[in-house]
């Protein structure tokens, strides 16, 4: 039997995932938790399960905090209605990452993905996790920003760049700029290569809202929306730049 865990904060969502995990008659849930302070409790107290099936962010925090207090040698298959924690997931032994609705196809889809990374002789050990995890790429496709105490869902086609200042990186839409959680480094990484370039230390643009480029006497991006600051193109991009512009 496959030992598994599920951390949901939500007990339909949870509910829900363990009905689901029923139709593999080879995964037994062993426990739900549904807190970060739960889970590190019980990840210190109780042997690690082979397979954990965890959402992201829960009520007290985000379940990274779990395994970053309690290393765990267990696969983690990640399951949120955000995507912008994908390349933090890939660092924390997961081998997926399913967005909510979770489909029956996808999760059918990662329980075989799980599968396959189990040796002949059932036995994983940590340097193992680290050889069989597959650092995939996954596109960016809606940012959670904090204004206050609310939460916002920023679609990626609605923001025109990002934008780093005072080591916080910005992103800018139409009506306003919005603080992020990320670097532009990690964003180089999850956004869509085809619509978003990095010109620069500073600025990540989208191609959608470019308005005009100066070519002299270096090249600046004019966009649609943008903050008050002047987006050049690095000397060493300006090739690479033109390039993306026709790709």
């Amino acid at each position: 039997m496959i030992k598994t865990v599920i951390i949901e904060d939500e007990k339909p969502a949870s509910r829900k995932l363990e009905r689901m995990l029923s139709n593999f008659p080879e995964i037994e849930v062993v426990t739900k938790i549904e807190s970060v302070e739960e889970g590190v409790a019980w990840f210190s107290e109780n042997e690690h399960p082979q397979l954990i099936f965890s959402d992201i962010v829960l009520g007290d925090g985000l379940s990274f905090d779990i395994f970053e207090k309690v290393p765990t040698k267990g696969f983690i298959i990640y399951t949120t209605a955000f995507d912008q924690y994908t390349l933090k997931a890939f660092k924390l032994n997961s081998i997926d990452y399913l967005l909510k609705p979770i489909l029956e196809e996808d999760l059918a889809g990662a329980v075989e993905k799980f599968k396959s990374f189990i040796p002949a002789n059932d036995v994983i050990g940590s340097q193992d996790i680290k050889q069989l995890i597959r650092k995939e790429k996954s596109t960016l496709s809606r940012v959670l920003v904090k204004i206050g105490y609310n939460l916002k869902i920023v679609q990626a086609q609605e923001i025109s760049c990002f934008f780093s200042e005072n080591k916080i990186v910005y992103l800018q839409t139409e009506d306003r700029t919005y603080p992020s959680d990320f670097t532009l480094d990690e964003l180089e990484d999850l956004l869509d290569e085809k619509k978003f370039f990095r010109v620069n230390r500073q600025f990540i643009i989208n191609s959608d809202y470019i308005k005009n480029i100066h070519t002299s006497p270096y090249y600046k991006v004019d966009l649609e929306f943008q903050p008050q600051e002047e987006i050049t193109v690095s000397r060493d991009r300006v090739k690479d730049f033109k390039d993306w512009l026709v790709s």
